[in-house]
């Protein structure tokens, strides 16, 4: 039986206004000569197991229940993401779904009989939203609807509404519905929304009179907030502005003000970086559903990404949380002082959870996630007077430690054309011999607007077991760097952020570790893409390849993927007619002959986002040229493998490839061994 670890911790107040400061940047190692291999005598190599690295557990999206008693959270304890139950004061959890099918976005109803989640079939991400009662769990499929999309359920503070967000199968906008749980009904909240915005994230006032929602424009590079007045339906924008700027609406204060209402953002319209501010708000003429915008008020103005996340429920703090070079910590910020205080926390991934609201009913605990390098991700309750911190789920399973993973080093590199530093993560194996002798895997995040975070990742923890130094960049077109970082693979997809791929190659060739022919590239959706750049457009650097769920031909998957997907295509690589010579330099179909290294690629049968024909195109040019290659499709996933039988056989799959064709020093490794 497990039992609840009690963290004591020390608060931590910064003293002043983050917004007066540049928050302290973690030390990155910028000369490879620098990077050294730690001993580790404990350490036995090549003792992690693929089976046993995917059974750790996975850790999903909580919820408070209404009395601040018991946590709702998703896990795949069972091999599917299910939802459970556990005391708020930790102890075992009880499963209160079962089905085959994942399951997310889940939210506690305000009168506690119920909690609204999202499923869909097969990882297809026709989402519908379904009701399960924590007391019985029987389960009632709300929407059923199979070619439209409804996600993010929202209750209405009095539980008699559901606010979700809305797409249909082949639209490319996103809608918001309202359902009425007593009569019912469904109410269209916004209508007609073009095909390149995406009406995202409602909130509603504590009245329950309106919702606050953020719209997003498929580039990624421009939104707004609007505020939608429930009786109606009439919407006004908030945030006015010229150019291309990001506001996200975050939270609306509990606390009324004497003109109006206030509203958490997250903008980078300050400086170019992700910060927070009170945006007020006018209700002036709100009777007539038109409200009035009013002005910013920036909580914080730094360099870094800082987001904001919930109020506290008596409206005079905000939980914030900044992301310095991949390494995420949380605050909270006093309202009236201007003060932050810092909860000490291990580094890594460190979040506020509980989906709509991180702090309990009464506002005396947050819910967080913490996620680091050598700890999966579980959920903690921080207790606010005393300053406790309780750990609720343990993700680790028996005969993996913590103290037998490896902590990457932070390293930044200048890009080949000098135009940018590039961060990335570099996980060096216990005990490797500075021989020129290692091998290396070069492992592309997704997105391509995303980050490698300093978080637990199970293949790179067995891939470094095994022996293989690992490299986690963050090219270019990478959010948590600014704007303008963030936008500079712009009309460039597979040009720059190639390049800057190519760069953390010649950075890690020179710490002497490593032999420059056994080095290995591999990457998921849009990591899987550039993957097979890499070996297209560098064939020579690689040993090997291994692009999971990627696309590989910008005219096709402009054409099969999801609608959404291809409004964002579309607005960052223009027009396939007038930029028809970039789409096909950039699609790396079209240079399969310049290929050397092996490959493997694996697929979703129902992937929407990257169609398996995209990986099936490669396999059939390369049979067509009389080659062999390693394929599998998985038909009964989508965008990434969520059932834990075909994460570990996918993952065997990697690693026996990898271990035929790139083999690490001093391994006798055989696929039948």
């Amino acid at each position: 039986m497990r039992t609840a670890i009690l963290v004591l911790v020390s608060v931590m107040s910064l003293g002043a206004k983050i917004s007066a400061q540049t928050l302290p940047a973690p030390h990155a190692i910028t000369d490879p000569k620098q990077i050294a291999s730690k001993p580790n005598a404990q350490v036995e190599p090549r003792s992690l197991t693929i089976e046993k690295l995917f059974m750790t557990r996975q850790i999903g999206r909580p919820t408070w229940s209404p009395d601040g008693k018991t946590i709702a959270f998703v896990s795949n304890m069972s091999g599917r993401n299910n939802i459970w139950l556990v005391s708020a004061d930790g102890g075992f959890p009880t499963q209160l779904t079962v089905s085959d099918q994942r399951q997310s976005g889940i939210t506690w109803s305000p009168d506690g009989k119920w909690i609204a989640y999202q499923s869909d079939y097969d990882g297809d991400e026709q989402w519908d939203i379904f009701l399960v009662s924590p007391q019985t769990g029987k389960v009632v499929n709300l929407t059923q609807t199979r070619e439209i999309a409804e996600t993010n359920p929202t209750w209405s503070p009095d539980g008699r509404y559901l606010a979700y967000e809305v797409k249909p199968k082949t639209s490319g906008a996103v809608e918001i519905d309202i359902y009425d749980m007593i009569m019912r009904e469904v109410k269209h909240l916004t209508t007609n929304t073009p095909q390149d915005k995406l009406n995202v994230t409602p909130i509603w006032t504590q009245d329950g009179a309106s919702i606050v929602y953020t719209q997003e424009q498929a580039k990624g590079t421009d939104s707004n907030i609007f505020a939608a007045d429930i009786a109606t339906g009439k919407s006004t924008l908030l945030t006015p502005h010229d150019g291309e700027q990001l506001y996200f609406a975050n939270d609306v204060s509990p606390k009324p003000t004497p003109d109006g209402r206030e509203i958490l953002i997250t903008s980078n319209a300050e400086n170019g970086y992700d910060n927070i501010g009170l945006l007020d708000v006018g209700t002036k003429g709100e009777l007539n559903g038109v409200f009035k915008p009013g002005t910013v008020k920036w909580l914080t103005k730094d360099n870094s990404e800082i987001r904001g996340h919930k109020f506290s429920p008596d409206g005079k703090h905000v939980v914030i949380s900044a992301n310095v070079d991949g390494n995420e910590d949380i605050y909270l910020y006093d309202l009236a002082t201007g003060k932050s205080t810092q909860l000490p926390i291990a580094k890594g991934l460190n979040e506020p959870a509980g989906g709509h609201q991180a702090f309990s009913p009464d506002g005396t605990r947050l819910l967080y996630y913490h996620n680091g390098s050598t700890a999966p991700g579980d959920l903690f309750v921080y207790r606010l007077a005393s300053g406790k911190s309780q750990q609720i789920t343990n993700s680790l399973v028996a005969g993996i430690h913590s103290e037998d993973l490896v902590e990457p080093y932070l390293i930044h590199y200048p890009s080949r054309d000098g135009k940018w530093t590039v961060s990335a993560f570099l996980y060096v194996p216990y005990n490797m011999a500075r021989n020129g002798q290692n091998a290396a895997i070069v492992y592309i995040h997704g997105g391509p607007t995303a980050q490698t975070l300093n978080s637990f990742s199970r293949f790179i923890q067995f891939a470094v077991n095994q022996g293989y130094m690992v490299l986690a960049p963050n090219y270019r077109g990478s959010t948590g760097y600014g704007k303008e970082f963030q936008e500079a693979n712009l009309f460039d997809m597979g040009g720059g952020d190639l390049e800057d791929v190519l760069a953390g190659v010649d950075w890690i060739k020179q710490t002497g570790y490593l032999d420059p022919k056994k080095i290995a590239v591999m990457g998921g959706s849009y990591g899987g893409y550039l993957t097979m750049m890499a070996v297209t457009k560098a064939p020579d650097v690689w040993a090997a390849g291994v692009p999971i769920v990627p696309f590989v031909n910008w005219s096709t998957e402009i054409r099969n993927e999801d609608p959404v997907l291809r409004e964002s295509d579309l607005a960052t690589m223009g027009d396939p007619v007038q930029n028809k010579a970039l789409y096909d330099d950039r699609s790396p179909i079209n240079f399969v002959d310049k290929i050397k290294a092996p490959l493997l690629l694996l697929a979703g049968g129902h992937d929407q986002r990257c169609p398996k024909s995209e990986a099936q195109q490669v396999v059939d040019a390369i049979k067509k040229r009389g080659g062999t290659i390693d394929f599998k499709i998985y038909e009964n996933e989508g965008h990434g493998f969520a059932r834990v039988e075909n994460q570990i056989d996918a993952y065997k799959r990697v690693a026996d490839f990898l271990l035929a064709h790139v083999v690490p020093a001093d391994c006798s490794c055989s696929v039948n061994e």
